[in-house]
């Protein structure tokens, strides 16, 4: 079966992207949620809704579904895993392999917190996912002695949807210079939201070349090929689809921009 993307909008695209230079015969379902995007102001509740609501969704076709969203990860990810999922049916989020990283150890280590590499990380994200602390919590359940400070980025994914160039820049500036002033000398910075990679020279021009830019894609796809291969999950060579509960046509332009090429998405019914 085909492996489920799922994310509020076009962001998710940058985890695709890597997925498919990761494991190009693979094939995929892309499902944006654009009639309801950004995902980043919204309410927790509302956000767990419509996670699920994807989910169902991408389920008819798909047994694994990345939610390649860091909010709806943040939010949903958790109560959906505890509240069960379908027989035969598995969703991750996108926190894992960023934390493995950042932690220097795998998941599954269950010994007690350890000293790093690491201990001055910013973290740029959506307002959700900020005001959520699941970054901050996880990472300080693997690792001691890393001061995260993060930094909410209203508006940032609404001009990156938009392809407004000189907005988003302005806004990359505009955060990182209010991080550092609350963190003057960062030494990595997380990319927290999937639509951040899209505009990630800007964030290392705005901070310096100095502090180490941490961007999700290659690390989501080289833990999903890994995670494939532990669990014995064979591939799919079928043909990549794409859904959008938004305009198909707007859509598709939109998702041609950032992709290269042509994008053809489809409606969800």
């Amino acid at each position: 079966m085909p492996i489920g993307v799922f994310d509020s909008g076009l962001g998710g695209l940058s985890v695709l992207k890597a997925l498919k230079a990761a494991m190009p015969e693979q094939a995929f379902v892309y499902f944006g949620d654009n009639a309801h995007a950004p995902y980043g102001t919204r309410e927790p509740e509302d956000i767990l809704a419509k996670t699920r609501a994807a989910l169902d969704i991408l389920w008819r076709d798909c047994d694994l579904v990345i939610l390649a969203c860091n909010t709806a990860s943040a939010i949903a990810l958790r109560p959906i895993q505890t509240a069960g999922v379908p027989v035969g049916k598995n969703v991750l989020g996108v926190f894992v392999p960023m934390i493995e990283a950042l932690a220097e150890r795998p998941w599954g280590d269950t010994s007690p917190p350890s000293r790093v590499s690491l201990d001055r990380v910013a973290l740029f994200a959506t307002p959700a996912t900020v005001a959520s602390g699941a970054f901050e919590r996880e990472l300080n359940l693997r690792a001691q002695g890393i001061q995260v400070t993060a930094q909410a980025c209203p508006e940032l994914v609404d001009a990156i949807e938009s392809g407004d160039r000189a907005r988003s820049a302005r806004l990359v500036h505009q955060y990182a210079t209010a991080l550092k002033e609350t963190l003057p000398e960062p030494q990595a910075a997380v990319l927290g939201c999937t639509h951040y990679p899209w505009v990630a020279a800007d964030f290392q021009s705005a901070l310096g070349a100095e502090v180490r830019l941490i961007s999700q894609p290659d690390l989501i796809a080289a833990s999903l090929k890994d995670y494939l291969i532990r669990h014995q999950i064979p591939g799919d060579t079928g043909t990549d689809r794409f859904l959008t509960t938004g305009d198909c046509h707007a859509v598709s332009l939109q998702a041609s921009q950032f992709w290269g090429s042509n994008l053809p998405f489809e409606n969800t019914l």
